[in-house]
Formats: C-alpha cells, sequence, structure tokens
C-alpha cells in the first residue's frame, strides 16, 4: 500500500468549503508518507513548522486534483490535514484577591461590633 501512496498518492485537506486534494511531488509525498505513518488524520496544529509550510505551498500552488476527474475513485490518500478554526479563548473575570476580600470583612465585622 505504501508503494501507491509513494507513485500517485494525494493529500486531503479539509477545508471550509469541503474536502479538497493536492497533488505532491515524489519528495513531498515521501515526507508526508512519514509524517502520517502511525496516523491517517492530524489538526494542523500539531505538525511541525516545516511540515505546515510545505502544505501552505502545496496550498498557494492550487496542486489540487478532482479525483473523479483522475478517473481513480480509489486513489491512494497519504492523509488527511484537519484545518480547523482555533477555538476562542475564554475570557475569564477578574477576581479579587483573598487577603483584600478577608480584611474587608473583618473590618465590617468590626464596625458591627462597635456600633
Amino acid at each position: 500500500m505504501w508503494i501507491e501512496k509513494l507513485t500517485d498518492g494525494v493529500l486531503e485537506l479539509d477545508t471550509p468549503i469541503g474536502t479538497r486534494y493536492v497533488q505532491p511531488n515524489l519528495m513531498e509525498r515521501v515526507y508526508l508518507i512519514w509524517t502520517f505513518r502511525n496516523f491517517f488524520s492530524l489538526p494542523q496544529q500539531v505538525l511541525r513548522p516545516w511540515e505546515c509550510q510545505l502544505i501552505d505551498r502545496l496550498w498557494r500552488e492550487n496542486k489540487f486534483v478532482s479525483l473523479s476527474a483522475v478517473g481513480a475513485p480509489d486513489r491512494p490518500v497519504i492523509g488527511r490535514v484537519e484545518r480547523r478554526a482555533p477555538a476562542p479563548a475564554e475570557v475569564v473575570p477578574i477576581r479579587k484577591p483573598v487577603s483584600a476580600v478577608n480584611s474587608a470583612a473583618a473590618g465590617q465585622k468590626r464596625e458591627a461590633a462597635s456600633a
């Protein structure tokens, strides 16, 4: 199976507009086979910087292929890159320091005791 991936494999990209396939050259396929040796699908956030650069370059060069146009519906897929939007950061409200809360409570107790 890895021979088919090496000779004619494509990379599957999960995009907001749907699945796209890119056709890397032989050396790029070797790198990608090594990257996806243990996993079929990886999120882009876990890839190394040089792997992200390779995928971005393939994206920019428009090396997209259509599996139906090629005529081989079972063309080997080297791997799948999930391009997800980063999750929004959770906004946590600022809390008062514990010592300020304790000293304010102690001051209220003193005022109530003196009254």
